[in-house]
């Protein structure tokens, strides 16, 4: 994460001097077999966690309403943040070749939320040249990530290239360097047992046409920015000016997830051959399927004050005076039922939810003909304009 393992007055200060940034957790609100952000030719239906506000479900059409105002809960520390966040979730194949998931532990300096993740609204940094952001407007969406994805794909001169990894924990603290570019981090999943368990770690893009509040595959209307220098502190990541195309700056959002694998570091467990034996829910034993979704849902201009003031974005949210705090409690108890009548977790499983066999590939993964499994595939809403 973007916190030193111990914060003082002063370590704060520079922390906010160098990454200006609104960080809050938000506890799982439900673990559900949907996607709403359905492209045709994924992999999917495929086992998802989300949390943020409780009016997620499987069509997230903008013309059911604002889900700012439709939501009554929200699982996140701030109340203002209806947002829904959501990522793919983590199992383990025991080396009998039966599956269960990997449980989700607290990010550190998060209080006790149950699971869930720790997300960052980070603002734009020399040398870019245009530090404002735009806050995301009423029935914003996108993803980013290659589900199908099986081998690393991206131009290592895109920001592309770090956009989803993981941070393999050695059990002494969360580690040096910006995630994504530290020693510690992969593109694909950590060949070797992780003592402290594993992060995983999404960027989404910061640069948008202005335009379009959605496009057909959930990604064309984002772009990154440009790649600034390698310099050690995250400039290459967080990347310097919007291009032509996307000219509006928005925050950064920055995902973590924090997956409690060590509990699995019993050699026993692992294959025979040592190889690792982590696995996404659509079937990707790689980990460069990694992916994300989002779906905007702050009450009215409550992003954009938050973003505009300095105590907000210093990476502490008790001094984000502008906004409403909820404790663990109140996030903890915002939380959906299942729709999907499957079992997902809890115990060993024959095969992963759905129809997602294992694909390693390193072609992409292609999906499977004639499903028998719980339908839970939609037509997407149609893109939406500003």
């Amino acid at each position: 994460m973007l916190l030193p393992l111990i914060l003082t007055a002063g370590l704060t200060a520079c922390v906010s001097a160098q990454f200006q940034t609104l960080r809050f957790p938000c506890s799982q609100l439900v673990t559900e077999r949907l996607d709403p952000l359905v492209t045709p030719g994924l992999v999917s239906p495929h086992l998802h966690q989300i949390v943020g506000g409780n009016a997620f479900n499987i069509t997230m059409d903008p013309a059911r309403g604002n889900i700012a105002e439709i939501s009554t809960c929200t699982t996140c520390r701030f109340k203002e943040d209806k947002s829904n966040y959501w990522t793919m979730v983590m199992y383990f194949k025991h080396r009998n070749g039966s599956f269960i998931r990997v449980p989700q532990i607290a990010n550190d300096f998060t209080g006790a939320p149950n699971g869930g993740m720790t997300i960052y609204y980070i603002r734009p940094r020399a040398p870019s040249k245009n530090l404002s952001v735009t806050a995301f407007r009423e029935g914003f969406r996108m993803r980013v990530g290659a589900p199908n994805a099986r081998s690393n794909t991206y131009d290592t001169r895109s920001g592309a290239v770090n956009q989803t990894t993981f941070r393999c924990w050695d059990g002494t603290g969360i580690g040096p360097g910006t995630p994504s570019v530290g020693a510690l981090d992969s593109v694909q999943f950590p060949a070797h047992q992780c003592k402290g368990g594993i992060r995983s770690q999404v960027y989404f893009p910061q640069c948008w046409d202005g335009v379009n509040l959605d496009s057909p595959d959930h990604e064309s209307h984002v772009a990154h920015p440009s790649v600034g220098k390698v310099d050690g502190g995250g400039s290459w990541m967080f990347g310097t000016d919007c291009p032509d195309s996307h000219p509006v700056r928005l925050p950064l959002i920055f995902m973590e997830t924090v997956w409690d694998t060590k509990i699995f570091n019993d050699k026993d467990l692992w294959p025979a051959d040592g190889s690792q034996p982590l696995v996404w829910s659509m079937g990707d034993p790689t980990g460069f399927g990694h992916h994300a979704d989002y779906v905007f849902g702050w009450e009215g201009d409550s992003l954009q004050r938050a973003l505009a003031s300095d105590r907000c974005v210093s990476s502490l949210p008790e001094n984000c005076d502008v906004l409403t705090l909820q404790n663990d409690k109140e996030i903890n108890q915002c939380t959906q039922a299942p729709v999907v009548p499957e079992v997902t977790e809890g115990r060993y499983l024959e095969k992963l939810p759905g129809c997602n066999p294992l694909q390693a590939g390193p072609e992409p993964a292609t999906t499977v003909a004639n499903c028998d499994a719980v339908s839970t595939t939609i037509v997407s809403p149609k893109p939406t304009l500003v």
